[in-house]
């Protein structure tokens, strides 16, 4: 099986789910990122999910082509007026040689077959344009209670059903070869208010939660569920999550 047939079998019909719950990218980081880009005339998100980040990139560039192996995540996708979406594999882009300003990988770039993906980049860039490998490391929760029963569910119990992909998102990327010119970027993080509901039904898109079902291990989500709500108090109270932002980035 390809990388990018595991991709596809661990987020198809998942769009929905991916569309209400997985968190979005702050604007700092579209702004930072168009700020290093010299033409702003087509962007590229690959392995685009259900489009968010791809909004984001939609209001500095004049069109992104927006590409994910999952149709299901396409087919979730809200459309914008100069996004165009298509469900194609990251190693084989629709986009014409040398005419991409910006490409991003947001949250996706482990599942791909990374030397053919760069013979890519390198086709469809324009000299000096951007590429960044984007990915959110390990949340943590602004209760002590709450963030420590979660750290010992993301890694003690359904750590072992992470795909073996997994360990080059929490390692921000750092293992990865990166044959271009490496840029320096600032510190960023994704933050969001949730409510109990929000904070289960985003972990719940995690394909190691599916893995575990598919193994007998649902209790492991059941009971992690039931022990935080305990810690959590009233669910509808919101608790600050954040996420620390890690890329590669570098020029082509």
């Amino acid at each position: 099986m390809t990388q990018n047939d595991l991709a596809a079998s661990h987020f198809q019909n998942a769009g929905e789910d991916y569309a209400k719950y997985r968190p979005t990218y702050p604007l700092e980081l579209v702004e930072f990122l168009a700020a290093q880009c010299e033409h702003h005339e087509l962007a590229v998100d690959v392995g685009c999910g259900t489009g968010q980040f791809s909004a984001l990139i939609a209001r500095h560039f004049q069109q992104v082509l927006a590409t994910d192996v999952s149709a299901s995540q396409i087919e979730n996708a809200a459309p914008v007026p100069n996004i165009d979406f298509a469900v194609e594999p990251a190693e084989r882009c629709s986009a014409k040689s040398d005419s991409v300003d910006l490409i991003v990988a947001a949250q996706a770039a482990h599942w791909f077959d990374l030397p053919s993906f760069y013979q890519e980049v390198r086709r469809i860039a324009v000299p000096g344009s951007v590429l960044a490998l984007v990915s959110y490391g390990v949340l943590s929760i602004d209760n002590a209670e709450c963030n420590d029963r979660f750290r010992q569910f993301y890694y003690d119990e359904i750590g072992p059903y992470w795909p073996a992909e997994r360990q080059h998102v929490d390692n921000g990327y750092a293992s990865f070869d990166f044959p271009f010119e490496e840029l320096s970027y600032p510190a960023m993080s994704i933050e969001r208010d949730w409510t109990q509901e929000q904070f289960l039904g985003y972990v719940h898109t995690w394909s190691s939660i599916k893995a575990a079902a598919k193994e007998g291990k649902a209790n492991l989500m059941d009971s992690f569920a039931e022990e935080l709500a305990g810690l959590w108090g009233d669910p509808q109270e919101r608790r600050k999550i954040s996420w620390p932002i890690a890329m590669r980035l570098g020029r082509i």
